[in-house]
């Protein structure tokens, strides 16, 4: 890949992944409850459900799935139902000083579902990436070596991105507990899930 295509491509992503998404609001939700470290357990699920909706993308299943609406509808239904459950758990629990104590009340397993059912439950996220990465690749040269740069910066960005919003959440966070305002914090996490399973459902 030249360096034009290069920069042309990380421009193009990194302005799709900055924009506030179904990803980028479930990192701040997740920042606002259980911290960022126990984020990036959700960030490893997200991350390797976009690298698969890429991989699909080049080699044209994500074409074919986005004709598939109603595969899409339940994938999207089961997805908006998980987030549902996540966000009533988080309303229902405590939140007190030891912040990590409710970290750790978080399962790894379901932090890493919650990511990657988010990543590829979203039609939208199929089409768009299955009409920007085609026009990258050069029929000429090795697709596989094009494709893994591609997939490779993508999954960068996209890492970058969330590490962003969830670090914006812990700051939230801890602005509303320096406060006295803590009782607000699942609250305003859980909301932020609700929100994700809406737009699930409607996007």
């Amino acid at each position: 890949m030249d360096s034009t295509l290069f920069l042309a491509f990380c421009a193009s992503y990194f302005l799709i992944a900055i924009s506030p998404g179904l990803c980028m609001t479930l990192s701040m939700s997740l920042g606002i409850s259980i911290g960022l470290r126990r984020t990036l357990w959700m960030m490893l699920g997200e991350l390797v459900g976009v690298a698969l909706v890429g991989i699909a993308a080049m080699v044209g299943v994500g074409a074919l799935l986005t004709n598939m609406p109603v595969a899409f509808g339940i994938l999207k239904i089961v997805g908006a139902l998980y987030l549902l459950w996540a966000a009533y758990r988080t309303w229902q629990s405590r939140v007190n000083a030891a912040f990590d104590s409710t970290a750790k009340a978080v399962g790894t397993a379901n932090l890493i579902s919650q990511g990657f059912l988010t990543a590829v439950a979203n039609p939208k996220a199929w089409a768009f990436l299955a009409a920007l990465l085609p026009p990258f690749l050069d029929a000429d040269k090795p697709l596989f070596q094009q494709g893994a740069i591609l997939i490779a910066l993508m999954i960068v960005i996209e890492f970058s991105c969330l590490l962003i919003y969830a670090q914006g959440g812990r700051r939230l966070s801890k602005y509303l507990q320096d406060r006295g305002l803590g009782q607000w914090l699942n609250h305003i996490a859980a909301s932020m899930m609700v929100a994700v399973a809406l737009w699930l459902i409607v996007g």
